[in-house]
């Protein structure tokens, strides 16, 4: 993660990026779209803080400091990088090529918000993910690779040698805490979480009330997977922002 402008500068970049101020005061929706294997990176309605999360890969909880438009003052942003960089990202897979985008997020920021961060270790809350009292529920998966859907209210993770691993890194984004695996699980699983989100009185397409009845994600993994959230405390990488300005002028 850069410390200065120069690092976050340093490889490829995006050629040419519009920032505006959103134009409309209606809430709407923030969007991020950014394919990881060609040049291109378009955001609706984002805070710098959205950014932030988007482009080092911290939730919100672990983005500290700034000034208090970081969250409240929003943007469109329509950056693009040369031709020569579209070859690169195409000879990439995409895990490669999102890491690539994000790099390139960071040097905009770095070069049009003078951004400035850096990451420190501190102790904050945590869960830590165990085997529950009558031991796991998992069912053993032949799988090659690794699949990981995610939806609200349902996580499905499979075939990797961590399963239980990736599903603790799934969950750390739908808790905004990090979870850390303390199972000593190893092996190729197939997971599957289904849970009622905290917001699930919202309305749903018909108009009508969603259904509440189902559980938590704290029951759910303990009643589906034999597994159990105890909350801690420990080591948690956070970033912490240094210096930031509004946008310099396209």
């Amino acid at each position: 993660m850069p410390q200065t402008r120069a690092d976050a500068a340093s490889g490829a970049v995006f050629d040419v990026a519009s920032i505006r101020p959103t134009m409309t005061k209606e809430p709407g929706r923030s969007h991020i779209v950014s394919l990881p294997r060609d040049g291109h990176f378009t955001a609706i309605n984002v805070t710098v803080n959205q950014l932030l999360q988007w482009a080092f890969r911290m939730p919100e909880g672990r983005v500290l400091g700034g000034p208090g438009w970081l969250n409240s003052a929003k943007f469109d942003i329509e950056a693009k990088a040369d031709e020569s960089v579209d070859a690169e990202l195409e000879k990439l897979d995409s895990d490669a090529g999102r890491l690539q985008k994000q790099k390139m997020l960071q040097a905009l920021l770095a070069e049009r918000f003078a951004l400035k961060t850096h990451v420190e270790t501190r102790e904050l809350p945590i869960y830590a993910m165990v085997v529950a009292k009558n031991g796991p529920k998992l069912e053993k998966s032949k799988a090659n690779g690794t699949s990981i859907n995610w939806r609200t209210g349902q996580i499905t993770v499979q075939g990797s040698d961590s399963t239980v691993g990736l599903l603790a890194e799934q969950l750390t984004k739908v808790l905004d805490r990090v979870v850390v695996d303390k199972t000593g699980i190893q092996g190729r699983f197939t997971i599957s979480l289904n849970w009622t989100p905290d917001d699930g009185a919202a309305a749903n397409s018909s108009g009508s009330l969603a259904d509440t009845s189902g559980p938590s994600v704290f029951t759910a993994i303990q009643e589906q997977l034999g597994l159990k959230l105890v909350s801690q405390r420990g080591p948690v990488q956070v970033l912490v922002i240094d210096h930031v300005e509004m946008p310099t002028e396209n």
